[in-house]
């Protein structure tokens, strides 16, 4: 079964960068990923300032499909080397890679490969140096020990097929102070699983949604301190779009 959620969901993704791709336009209309319907320019552009959707090529926002913005909260710094974990069409790794340049790093790890050509499309187009695209699952990182300093993500947690295994990844990833700073979807605490899946599908980003309580224990396990969990927006009854912090200690 998880494989099978695992390949819905390659497949919704890449036929969001093939559209784009091919001009067009925004991904994918209404989702629950997105705090509203649009369409122009990508649903989850709408998170980001015009002066951020400015630094950008146009299919890179057209291929925004997140329900946050996690720049907002990761508190990059010159230097850092920052990890975006379901990159996408990389919106989140260009902005990134500016505000760390120029001594710093963004990489970006998608399992989908139009999205990776997309992505390395706009990178090329933005004159981007001090990025890097990895194909592989975020439950299964493909960098050493110790190498990030900041990882950020933006609406593609809620959609592992194995959440532990992202979080433990995630930590171990990270060096000794690193941040964890991202933008997801969470249920309120009285939802159970079932309640969730009427309000969404899996590839939507609700059914596979945490409760606040089990994204805190799950970061709290993987080691993490400081955990914040801060609610954005509704996108679902009980659903929320939601700002998470933590820290390797």
């Amino acid at each position: 079964m998880s494989e099978q959620l695992r390949d819905q969901v390659r497949a919704r993704y890449a036929a969001a960068a093939l559209k784009v791709s091919s001009g067009g336009g925004g991904c994918c209309g209404p989702s629950a990923c997105g705090p509203v319907d649009v369409e122009e320019p990508g649903f989850g552009a709408v998170a980001y300032s015009s002066g951020e959707r400015a630094e950008l090529p146009v299919r890179a926002v057209e291929a925004s499909l997140g329900c946050g913005n996690p720049l907002a909260v990761a508190d990059l710094r010159p230097g850092d080397v920052v990890l975006d974990l379901g990159s996408g069409g990389g919106i989140d790794v260009l902005l990134s890679a500016r505000r760390v340049a120029p001594t710093g790093k963004a990489y970006g790890l998608d399992m989908t490969e139009e999205m990776l050509a997309l992505a390395s499309e706009n990178a090329r187009a933005a004159g981007a140096t001090n990025v890097e695209f990895l194909k592989g699952h975020i439950e299964a990182i493909p960098l050493p020990d110790d190498s990030v300093d900041v990882v950020i993500s933006n609406c593609v947690i809620n959609l592992s097929v194995d959440k532990p295994a992202v979080f433990a990844e995630t930590f171990r990833v990270l060096r000794p102070g690193g941040r964890f700073g991202v933008s997801d979807v969470v249920a309120e605490d009285h939802l159970s699983p079932a309640d969730r899946a009427e309000r969404g599908d899996y590839v939507g980003c609700i059914a596979g949604a945490l409760s606040f309580s089990e994204y805190r224990a799950g970061l709290i396990a993987a080691g993490f301190t400081d955990v914040e969990i801060t609610p954005t927006h509704e996108v679902a009854d009980g659903m929320r779009s939601a700002i998470i912090r933590a820290v390797k200690p």
